[in-house]
């Protein structure tokens, strides 16, 4: 029943060129310019209203988009949304929420660092003071 139902979904490709530049971060003017002279920033917007695009100019958007056209043709938020959730919700999620360490091991590790540092400075500032005094005791 699913599958009937996403293949009788009609996919807007206009709605997908809109998303798919605003995903890149091109705007409008920016697509219209690359498209050539007879396009303006009107033209975009209503090209991104249709839901179908005549397949040269798809093509040419894919192109400048640099995504496939296949993808402007076939992408469906929906289902996006619906893999997307899905992966969430499997705990496959790239947030690793395991970690391989213990937060407060890491904290304590860290605190023995700089004890140790600590420990260094205090030995070679009183070697340092030990060459001092010599040298005041020479004179």
């Amino acid at each position: 029943m699913i599958d009937t139902d996403m293949q009788n979904k009609k996919i807007h490709q206009g709605r997908n060129i809109k998303r798919f530049r605003e995903m890149l971060g091109i705007k409008q003017e920016a697509l219209a310019s690359e498209l050539g002279d007879e396009w303006n920033q009107k033209k975009i917007s209503l090209l991104e209203q249709k839901e179908t695009v005549e397949s040269d100019i798809l093509a040419q958007v894919a192109k400048i988009l640099k995504v496939p056209a296949e993808a402007i043709e076939n992408f469906d938020e929906e289902q996006a949304v619906n893999v997307i959730a899905s992966t969430f919700n499997d705990n496959a999620a790239v947030i690793n929420n395991y970690p391989t360490f213990h937060p407060v091991d890491k904290i304590l590790q860290l605190h023995e660092e700089k004890i140790a540092l600590y420990e260094r400075m205090l030995k070679e500032k009183d070697e340092m003071m030990e060459r001092l005094e010599k040298l005041l005791e020479k004179k």
